[in-house]
């Protein structure tokens, strides 16, 4: 199954290798709006262009598609790819663990040393990074980053378009609210509100 990825840089080289490794599928082409990306490589996969190749690559029957970038434009790229009939792709790397009993939504990346345990629920175009781990009953609504190292305890409850910084800690229960940050290393001991920025051990706001 042939797909193009959409964002270029870093995260991509690890999806790429995420997707061929789980044998998910085979990266043919990458799409992104800087021009500087434009006729080059991300590792052996071209950069084509931007956004205004989607539809030839439509035309093309290339119509699976996964997101190439771990910041920034995610939902927005996501909710692009969707619109064009495309079929995202999720991949979970094989030195990952994954619980039967947990739900991962379409479109998610869960990449090596990552643990997902039972009853966790992650919804769409979700990222558990490198060595994360999402404990039991956790809820992740979609769009969410859950970065490097970062630990999630039982029956935490992060909703739509938040970032969990690297190395960071959420206690258990807590509720991290929409399109909030949680800093790298910050420990989260208290429920976050919407679009709040925390920081700190323990967290705080961030003024």
């Amino acid at each position: 199954m042939n797909c193009v990825i959409l964002g270029g840089g870093g995260h991509a080289r690890v999806l790429i290798e995420c997707l061929r490794l789980s044998d998910a599928a085979t990266p043919v082409a990458i799409l992104d709006a800087d021009e500087r990306l434009w006729e080059t490589f991300v590792d052996d996969v071209p950069v084509l262009g931007g956004d205004d190749h989607l539809a030839q690559l439509r035309a093309d029957e290339t119509w699976h598609f996964a997101v190439g970038l771990g910041t920034g434009p995610r939902a927005r790229l996501f909710t692009l790819g969707c619109e064009q009939d495309w079929v995202p792709v999720g991949t979970v790397h094989p030195r990952a663990v994954v619980s039967s009993r947990a739900n991962v939504g379409e479109g998610a990346q869960v990449f090596a040393m990552a643990v997902i345990n039972p009853g966790a629920i992650l919804g769409k175009n979700v990222i558990v990074n490198t060595g994360a781990i999402v404990e039991h009953d956790c809820v992740i609504g979609s769009h969410v980053h859950v970065s490097i190292g970062a630990c999630l305890a039982g029956g935490v409850i992060v909703e739509d378009g938040a970032f969990i910084g690297a190395g960071s800690t959420i206690r258990q229960g807590i509720r991290v609210g929409a399109g909030a940050v949680v800093g790298a290393g910050a420990v989260v001991v208290k429920d976050v509100e919407p679009g709040r920025v925390m920081v700190g051990v323990p967290a705080r706001p961030l003024r």
